[in-house]
């Protein structure tokens, strides 16, 4: 565990609870989740791990309380915590996917960013998991055409795998 202490914002009847921090954060699990199975880290290494949740606004989950609770799922929130939140490295477990945990974790945070910090505008990527995120309220981006990047990801071809081809601005 590290970091300074945590804010539970969320339980559910069957135990689990999502908490904002890092004091209850598994930095051993989270690595092997996004550095063996999340299909946008690959490889990434502990130290950018720890790094990235430094960083960050942190969600976690857990099933139950307590510093023993097995830590189940997680989320990172990249923000100015005034008028912009970019939801990131969204990870559930894979023998609890299918639970609705990945769609309760986003709507928490929605709540938490939007309703509660007043937070307007939140983006996110994905690859496949549309139909999660669209719950919490996400769309398509708008004016798609006015964004640019630079992307220097080593595994930006597996991110990028079965994008749709552009659509650019007519007229």
């Amino acid at each position: 565990m590290t970091g300074p202490g945590h804010a539970v914002i969320a339980r559910r009847a069957d135990g689990l609870e999502i908490c904002l921090g890092t004091s209850r954060v598994n930095i051993d699990v989270v690595h092997r989740w996004l550095a063996r199975d999340a299909y946008w880290a690959l490889g990434r290494s502990r130290d950018l791990v720890e790094r990235s949740l430094a960083g960050s606004l942190v969600a976690g989950v857990y099933d139950g309380p307590g510093p023993d609770a097995r830590h189940v799922g997680l989320a990172r929130v990249v923000t100015d915590d005034a008028t912009f939140a970019w939801i990131c490295d969204v990870y559930v477990e894979p023998d609890r996917r299918g639970q609705g945990i990945g769609s309760w974790l986003t709507q928490a945070l929605v709540e938490e960013l939007m309703e509660r910090r007043g937070i307007l505008r939140l983006l996110l990527a994905t690859r496949d998991a549309h139909a999660v995120y669209a719950k919490a309220g996400f769309e398509p981006l708008a004016g798609v055409w006015r964004w640019m990047e630079i992307d220097r990801r080593p595994h930006k071809d597996a991110i990028l795998a079965h994008e749709p081809a552009p659509n650019p601005p007519s007229g």
